[in-house]
């Protein structure tokens, strides 16, 4: 008879008060044939807190092993064990180690759960006073200043609400480059120690929450930035939209690359902006 295979559960676990634990983390924690961690000491002391004995194997599965750990994981789980993921904060998977593993285990057919509970995304979203009927997560900009403007002019005609994960060390320079991209006067919140002792919340323009993180900022950062303003945002004349090609072009954009986010800021077929930029 063929093993059926077992279960892969992804758990969220606390952001910061560690009373924010959802209470079927210990559970699972306890009953998992395996634990796979982010940070084997950072797991410890959440099993001290909260008084878990792990009865089955720990193993470590980080950004630098993830490759090589995933077809280790994926074996227990055809042999019918159930593998428990955790990260050092947040749900697994979202910025976090874990997505490769959830595709190997949909690929192969075993099933995947998850132990729904804290995050950042979330949590930043909801206290930052923006819109939240539509948003996107945007994860960490590129640390290199010419990736991070270029990835920040194509968001620049986003409607949704954007969120973002930051190191507090680049915290300032990040709001400086949203405030070039997007425009000082868009509305942003920056989320620092969410649920911690420490927790604070700014909110306002981006050209003054960047005079405000340049005393520094400490501890885990998230970015909530509202969305464009409905409606197109360059004019249709060929004249400006010659004028906004060539803009993302001296940003290091290719030609055909911004000829379609044109297209697509102006609300207009590509081909109007081709000829209006080849055929003046």
């Amino acid at each position: 008879m063929t093993t059926p295979p077992g279960t892969l559960v992804l758990a969220a676990t606390p952001i910061g008060r560690v009373a924010d634990a959802p209470p079927r983390l210990a559970e699972e924690l306890a009953n998992a044939d395996v634990v796979a961690a982010e940070d084997t000491r950072r797991l410890k002391r959440l099993t001290t807190d909260l008084g878990v004995t792990v009865a089955g194997r720990v193993v470590s599965y980080f950004e630098g092993n993830e490759s090589a750990r995933t077809p280790v994981l994926l074996e227990a789980l055809l042999a019918g064990e159930r593998v428990l993921l955790v990260t050092d904060a947040g749900m697994p998977s979202v910025s976090d180690p874990g997505y490769r593993l959830v595709a190997a285990a949909v690929e192969a057919d075993v099933p995947v759960t998850a132990v729904p509970g804290p995050s950042a995304v979330l949590t930043a979203l909801a206290v930052s006073g923006l819109p939240v009927d539509r948003f996107c997560f945007e994860g960490f900009l590129p640390r290199k200043a010419g990736e991070r403007s270029r990835r920040l002019a194509g968001l620049a005609a986003e409607e949704r609400t954007m969120v973002f994960f930051e190191a507090p060390h680049r915290t300032q320079a990040a709001l400086a480059a949203m405030a070039e991209e997007l425009g000082g006067d868009r509305v942003a919140a920056v989320c620092r120690e969410l649920t911690k002792t420490h927790e604070e919340v700014r909110r306002g323009p981006l050209a003054d929450l960047v005079d405000w993180a340049a005393e520094g900022v400490r501890g885990e950062v998230t970015i909530v930035v509202s969305g464009a303003a409905g409606g197109p945002d360059v004019a249709s004349d060929p004249a400006s939209l010659r004028a906004a090609v060539a803009d993302l072009e001296e940003g290091g954009t290719s030609r055909k690359e911004a000829i379609l986010e044109v297209a697509r800021r102006a609300g207009l077929p590509k081909r109007e902006v081709y000829d209006a930029v080849h055929k003046p």
